[in-house]
């Protein structure tokens, strides 16, 4: 047994539902978002997430856009260990309760829409079964990000189902491909101690760089 293998603390996550608002506000000449999550606290109820207003949000937080990310369903299969990487500050929103999980890191510029990397401070290690199937979408370079989340905020038929044949929907950039492939291994992505790479196609659908 290998003792340097991370422990699986929260299994069978895989299509756990989950919602998050995303405040932006300007710091010290950039901007930077603070993520607050539904993860392992509710599972985001439809009617209470149906009422939440971006602008009405922005003004009680004071910050100066709120992007509401979801609904949202785990493509993976168990959380392990989580650091703190922002005070785990509880808010509520019209009734459903989130806890601050991350904070991103937008730049000076920040670079908005789909297939651009985001730098997200989330200091936890994600697991995917050994014969699961993982969707990726694969850069120029030959670069992989594997899906972690997919998102029904843009397209409310998207299942796991649907992921696979999702390649024909999309509107890749010049080189990039997206694949469907069974795990021969298990596949164990940990932002401990690293700042994870994440970005999103065009449905919001959510990937990590694996390494």
């Amino acid at each position: 047994m290998n003792s340097n293998k991370p422990e699986r603390l929260v299994p069978d996550m895989r299509n756990v539902r989950y919602g998050e608002v995303l405040g932006v506000f300007a710091r010290d000449g950039r901007f930077e978002a603070e993520v607050f999550g539904t993860q392992l606290i509710n599972d985001c109820p439809q009617e209470l997430w149906e009422t939440l207003d971006a602008t009405e949000i922005a003004a009680e937080m004071g910050a100066i856009g709120v992007k509401l990310n979801g609904p949202r369903y785990w493509t993976l299969d168990a959380f392990g260990q989580k650091v703190a990487v922002a005070e785990p500050v509880l808010r509520d929103f019209n009734g459903i309760t989130m806890r601050r999980i991350a904070t991103v890191d937008l730049g000076e510029i920040p670079k908005l829409g789909p297939y651009n990397e985001t730098k997200v401070n989330r200091g936890v290690i994600f697991f995917w079964d050994e014969g699961q199937t993982i969707h990726e979408l694969v850069n120029p370079e030959g670069h992989a990000y594997v899906m972690q989340a997919l998102c029904t905020g843009v397209d409310p038929t998207m299942t796991p189902d649907s992921l696979l044949s999702l390649g024909e929907r999309l509107s890749l950039p010049e080189g990039w491909s997206y694949r469907t492939r069974v795990l021969d291994e298990e596949l164990i992505v940990d932002t401990t101690a690293t700042i994870a790479t994440v970005l999103q196609d065009e449905f919001e659908n959510s990937y990590t760089l694996p390494y």
